[in-house]
This record gives structure tokens, sequence and C-alpha cells, in this order.
């Protein structure tokens, strides 16, 4: 409104330029003129300034969006004993992560902290899911916010069936009713994925399932319920050849049609091979030693862990 108003009256003033009389009117206008354009020169730049300052602010706003989960200096302790120190860690939307280390190293530890199990205690440190400070919420506000974790030994449950199972989370998650058929439709298509019997969805829940079973069954649920961050825990550990290939193939199926980020626990590489790896952490005694690329799994295949049990010495002897 401000520069419509300041044009109108300056072309007002340059035409009565040509119907004033004499020079002083002349000098006074122009003069006059002058002060128009210089407060249309400071308006805009202004407004320039100012939509620079927004555009800036909107790029910092934009990246820290893009970062879904952020471990910030997280210790953690199961009873009297602390498993993990000063954990820093950052995961953005669609990326996937890779959390390696030695048996007995802290890596199921961190995975059960990050949702939320009350045995884990988080002794210091911030755990931020989407810019909210999550340390205090329960495991099933997480789940219903987007965060699943596949268990390492998942549990039998008799009395309930993997499909009523399912669906009660998949409504308790999108927070609405799903219509049977559609629902039924849906599971149907995500069990000839993983090559399931689909007379195991009436079943009790893990009953009586073979330990490659009760995996896929994991990454059902996850294909079902769309995390934007999926937890996986050792997910490949007591399958065979063909099973990890089927399990790796759902994983493949979640990085690419739902745009989760994915954080994979495992001290294996076979359900990496046919993943896009973006970072790479190694975790050893509870501390995050290294953290690289993809290449990195190449480098723990060929050597293993051994190199990374003395950088952790070293440092401990340091700083000491």
């Amino acid at each position: 409104m401000v520069p419509y108003l300041l044009c109108k009256l300056y072309e007002k003033c340059r035409k009565s330029i040509t119907c004033c009389a004499g020079y002083l009117a002349i000098y006074l206008l122009r003069k006059y003129i002058a002060r128009v354009d210089k407060i249309l020169v400071t308006y805009y730049s202004l407004i320039a300034y100012q939509t620079g300052r927004l555009n800036k602010r909107k790029g910092v706003d934009q990246k820290m969006a893009d970062k879904l989960l952020q471990v910030n200096g997280i210790s953690v302790r199961v009873e009297d004993k602390e498993i993990l120190h000063d954990i820093n860690l950052e995961i953005g939307k669609g990326e996937t992560h890779v959390l390696m280390g030695p048996n007995g190293a802290g890596k199921s530890t961190l995975g059960y902290a990050l949702m939320g199990n009350p045995k884990y205690e988080v002794m210091k440190g911030d755990i931020l899911f989407r810019g909210n400070r999550i340390n205090e919420d329960g495991a099933d506000k997480r789940a219903k916010d987007g965060i699943f974790l596949s268990f390492q030994s998942p549990l039998e449950v008799p009395g309930l069936s993997l499909s009523s199972f399912i669906r009660n989370a998949v409504e308790k998650r999108r927070g609405s009713r799903i219509r049977l058929w559609d629902f039924k439709k849906e599971l149907q298509k995500e069990m000839e994925l993983l090559q399931m019997d689909p007379s195991y969805a009436e079943r009790d829940l893990n009953v009586g399932f073979s330990g490659g079973e009760k995996k896929k069954t994991e990454i059902l649920q996850m294909l079902m319920l769309r995390p934007e961050l999926a937890i996986l825990d050792e997910t490949d550990s007591g399958l065979d050849v063909d099973a990890v290939r089927t399990v790796s193939k759902g994983v493949e199926e979640y990085q690419k049609t739902r745009d989760g980020a994915l954080l994979i626990i495992t001290h294996s590489t076979r359900i990496l091979e046919a993943l896009h790896v973006d970072y790479t952490h190694v975790l050893v005694d509870g501390h995050i030693v290294k953290t690289g690329d993809a290449s990195l799994i190449d480098e723990i295949n060929e050597h293993g862990f051994e190199k990374y049990l003395d950088l952790l010495k070293q440092e401990s002897e340091t700083g000491r």
C-alpha cells in the first residue's frame, strides 16, 4: 500500500512540473520528487533485506526439520551398570544408518533406549525426535509418533492372531479405523513380498513360528505401520541365506516406498548387501569410536573390530 501511494504522488508531482509557473515552484517540486525517490529506494531495500533474512531463516529451519532423530550426549544404564557413554547421533529423513560392533558393545541397549524401554535409564543427555524432546515419553507414545523397533528375539503371544495384532497397531498409529477388506488386501500384498504363507495371518502371534518366520513378521509389521524411523535389531541373526535375502527385500521396499529412516543394528553384514547405506557407526564398549560411509562396512568385513578395540584403549589411556 505504501509504495502504491508514493508512486501515485510521484507521478502527480512529475505532471505538475509542466503546469506550475516559476522556477521556484519547479525547484521545490524537483526537490520533493528526489525525496520521494529516496523513500522508495529505502522501502524496497528494507523489503529485500527482510526477504533475505526470511529465506535464510527458512533454510536453517528446513535443515533442522530434516534431522529426524538427534541423540545428544546420552549415557544409559541398566540397573546399576552404565552401558552407553556420551552417545551422539543424528539421523536425517530417508537416511540409512548402520550401527556395528562386537557382541556386548551396547548396540541393543541403544535401540531399547531410543524406543523408551523403562528398563534402560537415560542418565543424561537428550533424545529429540522431529525436534521434540522425548526422554520422558513412553514406548507406546514413541511408537504412535513413528518410531519402530524390531525385536532380536520376537515374543510369542498366545490367543492373539498376527492379523488382529497388526490391524490394532496400524489403527493406533494412523489414528482411525481401517475397513477390514482394505486391511486384508494390504496385508496380503506385504506377506506376498516377504514370501509368507497367508495362513500365518490367522495364527497366534509368533506361536510355533520358525526363527525366520518370526523375523519376517517383524518386517511385516514395519511395512504395515510405515514408521518414520525403523530400528532393526539384529534382524538377520539366526537366518539362513534365503531368509536373509527375503528379509532384506522387505527392508529395501521400506527404503524405496516409505521414505523412512533406518537404523540397522548388526554385527554381520549379510542384510546390508542389497541396501543403500549412508552412514556407518562403530560402537565399542558403549562408545561410538568411528563414523564413516558405507566403505567402513567393507573394512570391518575384512579386518574385524580389533582396530577399534585398540583405538578405544588408546583413547582411554590418553584420557587418564
